[in-house]
């Protein structure tokens, strides 16, 4: 796959870079911290459009590109550690608890006998969602690689798990249907915003 390919070539360049460069790990924030951030960013965005309709706004808030980048960068920092496959094996069994953490504030959908032509799109999106992000794997996906390859790519698979999680998440909480992250303690209450001064007249 292209997304593979690319990122093997990522990591490979990593491993290449200079030490001086090494110091900007300093800099990478560890998963939880990460994925904390790209929560806080989708609640913050929720309070501006949340309001606007799902069949107007197109779900522009439903985007987990930010969880697959924490990932990404905690396949990073494994890289650079002194022990990559423990490394990446602790980053995988940290995504399925986190995934599991979001799976219990999704409620049931609501699957009425109505036909699906006649309910409302967010309706129909979120009880795919669900299913989706409840699906069990296939089979053993990581089989028959090198240990450092499979180790890559089990925290691979288990960031595609939680994507799948927090997306259905995502459209729930568009719909008002579950609270805000910060009640449900994954992330820090946003501090409030300061007030605008007024310039002096």
């Amino acid at each position: 796959m292209a997304w593979r390919r690319d990122l093997t070539l990522m990591l490979a360049q990593a491993a290449l870079w200079p030490a001086a460069a090494l110091a900007e790990e300093q800099t990478l924030p560890d998963f939880a911290t990460c994925l904390r951030g790209e929560i806080l960013r989708y609640e913050q965005a929720v309070d501006a459009f949340a309001p606007t309709p799902a069949e107007k706004a197109g779900y522009p808030l439903a985007n987990v590109s930010g969880v697959e980048f924490c990932g990404t960068v905690g396949i990073v920092i494994c890289d650079r550690s002194e022990e990559p496959l423990g490394c990446q094996k602790a980053l995988a069994v940290e995504q399925d608890i986190w995934r599991a953490k979001v799976l219990t504030e999704l409620p049931e959908p609501n699957e009425s006998e109505e036909a699906e032509a006649e309910k409302p799109f967010a309706e129909v999106l979120y009880e795919q969602l669900f299913h989706l992000a409840h699906g069990m794997s296939a089979g053993q996906d990581c089989a028959g690689h090198s240990p450092r390859m499979e180790m890559w790519c089990r925290a691979r698979e288990a960031n595609g798990r939680l994507r799948a999680a927090v997306i259905a998440w995502q459209v729930a909480r568009h719909q008002d249907m579950v609270p805000p992250a910060f009640e449900a303690g994954w992330i820090a209450a946003p501090d409030p915003v300061r007030p605008r001064m007024r310039p002096e007249e």
